[in-house]
């Protein structure tokens, strides 16, 4: 019982990652195009800013996943395959994360922001 019901919460978390980037991606397309078609006077940042929020919706979908695997390989008999598979998925999924904060925001999670002048 106790398994099963872990591997559904897991599964359900899986579902939500795969929903965060999809409906993430629809939303800054859609927000995107809505702005090439009123093409505001000065709005030249377009692109920049779809690639924000597609970033944005990417990163929390991979938090998600992540989540998912831990939740599905620590608590449903963990071995040492299957925690070194969970490894390597995480720090792939980690890289990503760290290169895609790095495109969004132009700096590392660690660094300070800049102080506006």
């Amino acid at each position: 019982m106790f398994q099963h019901s872990i591997e559904t919460v897991g599964k359900a978390v899986d579902v939500a990652g795969v929903a965060a980037i999809v409906i993430g991606a629809l939303v800054a397309t859609s927000i995107a195009a809505a702005a090439l078609i009123r093409k505001r006077a000065g709005d030249t940042d377009v692109y920049h800013r779809y690639r924000r929020h597609l970033g944005r919706s990417i990163l929390l979908g991979l938090e998600l996943l992540v989540a998912a695997d831990i939740i599905r390989t620590v608590a449903i008999a963990p071995t040492f395959q299957s925690v070194g598979v969970l490894a390597a998925i995480v720090l792939i999924r980690t890289f990503l994360s760290l290169s895609l904060e790095l495109e969004i925001t132009g700096r590392w999670p660690w660094q300070k922001k800049t102080a506006p002048k």
